[in-house]
């Protein structure tokens, strides 16, 4: 059987490959009795040297030279969350295999979009405060187009850009794309037209940024692109905070009361007590929830065990993570 080890936060181990996934794995594999994880790896390597499979979640370690020259026979790390920019790269160098569950995780993310993107279309945000503020003055709450031809603005076309625009479709919006990786035929294929940054501030009622939180992009998003959105629109971000100049953000909430903030992302996370962003009537703020929570990291668990039975099968893998990847994804 396989070697393989768990590798992780053990809170994270348990709340991921559990309802009978850790039990799975050991049927599967013949698995290291112990989680593995920052604090007790140098403790555990002498008994991983025979391991050629890693399943993780997060708090994967970053593995030294020397943690990989302990284990020469480590092929393969599956890990199900989200962004392995922490410790891909080590791996990759040595040859090493790496699978994350990302679109398993940003389906999740592209799901908690798409029914925000819903409710600002609706004029739900600015609805309800001034509903609220007017004590049931029905004439003077806030009231949108609808949902009949709503511009959308859609920052990045990664994958979970991607799964957001597919989600749209039955919706009869228009979606418009910024993404400077981006083809003109890939914009056909999806049905949405591609735009420059400056377009889809311009044009969409709503925004949504699922860029990449890289050096090129933090602090992309600031006072100019923020002055350029129409009356009533909606910045919803569920990327990262880090893309965002927030002070910008704090300043076009408090000129533009007709603005609305969706912000399930922050820079820092979370906000300090005294940011404005929490006493402004106009920001929304929630605690990174767009991605899995609850039993929904589950899912992720199953993706990497399938994928697993893939690759020891020789069968297609998804979710393989590249070097080159590397170098676009968050």
């Amino acid at each position: 059987m396989t070697a393989a080890a768990l590798f992780g936060h053990p809170e994270a181990v348990d709340r991921v490959y559990a309802e009978g996934r850790r039990e799975r794995l050991a049927d599967l594999t013949a698995l290291f009795d112990q989680v593995v994880h920052a604090a007790n790896l140098d403790e555990h390597l002498p008994s991983l040297a025979d391991v050629e499979v890693i399943f993780a979640t997060w708090g994967q370690p970053k593995l030294s030279a020397g943690h990989l020259e302990a284990m020469p026979n480590l092929k393969a790390l599956f890990y199900a969350a989200g962004s392995v920019h922490g410790f891909a790269a080590p791996l990759l160098d040595r040859g090493a295999m790496v699978v994350s569950a990302w679109k398993v995780n940003g389906r999740r993310v592209a799901e908690f979009t798409l029914a925000q993107i819903l409710l600002a279309a609706k004029g739900y945000f600015r609805n309800r405060c001034r509903y609220h503020a007017g004590r049931g003055d029905r004439a003077g709450a806030f009231h949108c187009p609808g949902l009949f031809e709503f511009p959308v603005s859609i920052l990045g076309a990664g994958a979970i850009g991607r799964q957001l625009i597919s989600l749209l479709k039955p919706f009869s919006v228009r979606v418009m794309v910024f993404d400077p990786f981006l083809r003109d035929d890939e914009a056909r294929e999806l049905g949405v037209e591609r735009v420059s940054l400056a377009e889809a501030f311009e044009r969409g009622m709503v925004v949504s940024n699922h860029v990449a939180n890289n050096p090129a992009t933090r602090g992309m998003i600031g006072r100019e692109l923020l002055e350029r959105l129409p009356a009533g629109a909606t910045f919803i971000n569920t990327g990262r905070g880090a893309t965002v100049v927030e002070d910008d953000l704090v300043a076009a909430l408090r000129r533009r009361s007709d603005l609305t903030a969706l912000l399930d992302v922050t820079d820092p996370e979370p906000p300090p007590p005294d940011s404005p962003l929490f006493d402004l009537p106009n920001a929304h703020l929630t605690t990174h929830i767009a991605g899995s929570i609850g039993r929904e990291v589950i899912r992720m668990a199953d993706y990497v065990i399938d994928q697993y039975l893939n690759w020891r099968h020789g069968r297609q893998i998804d979710g393989r993570v590249t070097a080159e990847m590397l170098a676009t994804m968050a």
